[in-house]
This record gives C-alpha cells, sequence and structure tokens, in this order.
C-alpha cells in the first residue's frame, strides 16, 4: 500500500532505535504510518501503539497496518491527553514527527495551502477552531502576538493591521485571500513563499502545537521508563528549543543553585542523556528526493537504565 507522504529522516530515526528492548513502540503522530510501518518490519519483538487526531490519516493507517495487526493498536487523540491515559508497559522507544503530513498541505479542502479556497487548517476536522475564527475574530494585538511569537514574522503589526483591514470590507474565507494579504505586507524573495510564517502562526494557534509539545514533554517526564528512547523530529526554531531545552533539563545531574559555592544534591538526577550532541538533519540524498525534509531535525535521550 503506497503512503501518500513520505516519512523524514526514517533511515535515522531507525538507528536511534536499533537496540532497544522488548516492549511498546509508540508513534505520537502516527499519521500515514510511514515511520510505524517500517519500524514494525524491522524490529518485530516490539508492540506498536498509533496515535493520531486525524480521522482520514487513522482510517489509511489502520490498513496499511493490516499485515501487523496482532502487534499494533490506535487510539484517537491528541498525542498530550493520550500517552498518560495508556496502560501498555513498558513503553520502550517512542517516536513524535511534529510536521504536517504532505496530504494535510496538499489536500486544497483542508484549506494549510496557500491557493486554498478554504480557510481551515484543522488537524482535527471535528474541532472547533478552525482558522477561519482566527482571522476573521481575533482582535489585531492578538493577531499579533501570534504573528510575532509563532511565526516570528518581522512586520507582525503591519500584517496583523491588513488582515483586520480587509476583514473589515468582508470576511476573508480562503487560505488563497489570506495568502494575498501577506504578499502585499511581505516582499517576496528566496524560495519561502511571503505567507508561509504567517500561515505556520495560524497553523500553531488553531492546533496548540506548543503546548501539545509542552504536554508531550511533560507526560515524558512524569512518567518514563528504564533505557526507554525518545525521538522527536521537529521543523522549526519554536519546536525545536522547546524539545532542546527539556532534554538540556534531563540530562543534567547537578540541581543546586548556580551561585552555590560547592554542590550539594549529589550530582545524580540527571534522567539519562541525549543520544547526539547537536540534531540530526537530512543527508544529501534524502534532500533530493523529498525536499519538505530540509527543515527536519531529530533530537533523540535515552532513559537511564535504572531510572
Amino acid at each position: 500500500m503506497e503512503t501518500p507522504h513520505i516519512p523524514v529522516l526514517l533511515d535515522e530515526v531507525l538507528e536511534s532505535f536499533k537496540d532497544i528492548p522488548e516492549g511498546y513502540f509508540v508513534d505520537c503522530t502516527l499519521g500515514y504510518a510511514g515511520h510505524s510501518s517500517e519500524i514494525l518490519a524491522r524490529y518485530t519483538h516490539l508492540k506498536h501503539i498509533g496515535i493520531d487526531r486525524d480521522d482520514e490519516a487513522l482510517a489509511f493507517s489502520k490498513k496499511r497496518l493490516e499485515p501487523f495487526k496482532d502487534r499494533s493498536t490506535l487510539y484517537k487523540g491528541t498525542f498530550a491527553t493520550v500517552l498518560p491515559t495508556l496502560k501498555e508497559a513498558p513503553i520502550t522507544a517512542l517516536l513524535a514527527d511534529f510536521g504536517v503530513s504532505s496530504l494535510q498541505l496538499d489536500k486544497k479542502e483542508r484549506g494549510f495551502s496557500f491557493t486554498s479556497e478554504t480557510l481551515d487548517m484543522r488537524m482535527d476536522a471535528s474541532a472547533p477552531l478552525s482558522a477561519y475564527e482566527v482571522v476573521n475574530e481575533y482582535p489585531k494585538e492578538k493577531l499579533e502576538y501570534i504573528f510575532d511569537a509563532y511565526g516570528e514574522v518581522r512586520s507582525y503589526r503591519k500584517l496583523a493591521a491588513a488582515v483586520v483591514e480587509a476583514r473589515a470590507k468582508e470576511p476573508i474565507r480562503s487560505a488563497k485571500a489570506l495568502s494575498e494579504i501577506a504578499k502585499k505586507v511581505i516582499p517576496a524573495g528566496g524560495k519561502i513563499h511571503p505567507a508561509t510564517l504567517m500561515f505556520q502562526a495560524i497553523r500553531i494557534e488553531v492546533n496548540n502545537e506548543l503546548g501539545e509539545i509542552e504536554g508531550l514533554l511533560d507526560a515524558i517526564e512524569a512518567k518514563h521508563y528504564k533505557g526507554e528512547v525518545v525521538s522527536l523530529i521537529t521543523f522549526h526554531s519554536l519546536e525545536d528549543r522547546l524539545v532542546k531545552n527539556r532534554f538540556k533539563k534531563w540530562s543534567t545531574a547537578c540541581i543546586c543553585d548556580p551561585q552555590a559555592m560547592r554542590c550539594t544534591c549529589g550530582k545524580n538526577h540527571a534522567l539519562g542523556k541525549a543520544l547526539s550532541r547537536k540534531p540530526i538533519t537530512a543527508s544529501k540524498e534524502e534532500l533530493k528526493t523529498n525536499p519538505r525534509s530540509r527543515s527536519a531535525k531529530l533530537r533523540s535521550f535515552r532513559f537511564k537504565n535504572d531510572s
């Protein structure tokens, strides 16, 4: 069964799980099961849990993972809410790919595309908040905040003002119309579309993406297993910063006040260690076959066997 989405950093993800013991592998962002199917095929000693909030992705993955149905269980929901409720144990491997799938991006009715005639951007089509409400109902100050904080748009005030001015004349009903507003404010240049950062900001707001990542990291920190390997793929600096800082916290042995004259905590508080000092990025070969992998960064962490 052919997948409509090419899994990024697949070889690198497989490598990160190369010596994990028997137990459960949790794919927190199942998508179209690109990573999961390969991991199940290679690591036959693992059972599988797949989590996704997208009904279409779950339906596709159920069919794709049919050969592994005796080892695979799927759950609908956000990973930050589902993970803490899992009764299956031990979890020895956990993966999350925080990117939007190619199918979601390419399906114009999902409203992620710059040329879409709809304005949606929900990863869960049944969720109450869509991009339409954000764009047409948020006050100017709140638009400024999300364009700045989530999109790091330099001209965030000017862009928010342009959106408010446009919607005052008539509602902004399509991603296409929204992208045209961005083009008038942000000068074109390079390979990146002028609306890219604005769309990123709105998508993060609609799907609470950063809150979900924080929730996932909290859940992992609260309940992790001996020797568990966590591999997380991020696609922009906001996501990567959250993962990097949390891995740093988990790797810190001494928790004394930095101003203290000497360590009194015993320097034994590290939960484990990161498997690489820097994030792993796509190879030249992968970049040629899948340009969307260019911004992907993989960070992996192994919890101690006595944790």
